[in-house]
């Protein structure tokens, strides 16, 4: 139940919100062209949060599509391997997100801006 609460709630904000962070790092890229190492580390943060994106459509959101179906009176026995998976997905798309962070910090703390 809980589950399912917050992919009611929070499902298509956080799509949004990772979509339009890769979209802005792509262009602040592009506009700090003239800096080479800024715009490439921010093209490679921006690669990082796509793969966050496509983490999210073809590995968690297949998984979250299941679990809607589930209720408590019937969760299918293979629930724990679901959960499982969709745990180690999680942490993978975390850690993507992670980096990309650092890197855009990175980008806006370095001296050389």
């Amino acid at each position: 139940e809980q589950q399912q609460n917050m992919l009611g709630a929070l499902r298509v904000l956080m799509v949004v919100l990772v979509f339009l962070a890769a979209l802005l790092t792509l262009v602040s890229g592009y506009l700090q062209r003239k800096n080479r190492a800024s715009s490439i580390t921010l093209l490679i943060a921006s690669f990082f949060l796509i793969a966050c994106i496509l983490i999210t459509r073809f590995g968690n959101k297949p998984i979250d599509d299941i679990m809607l179906t589930w209720t408590t009176d019937a969760i299918p026995d293979d629930w724990k391997y679901l959960r499982d998976k969709w745990w180690s997905l999680h942490i993978a798309r975390t850690l993507t997100e992670l980096i990309a962070l650092g890197l855009i910090t990175w980008t806006n703390v370095r001296k050389d801006n």
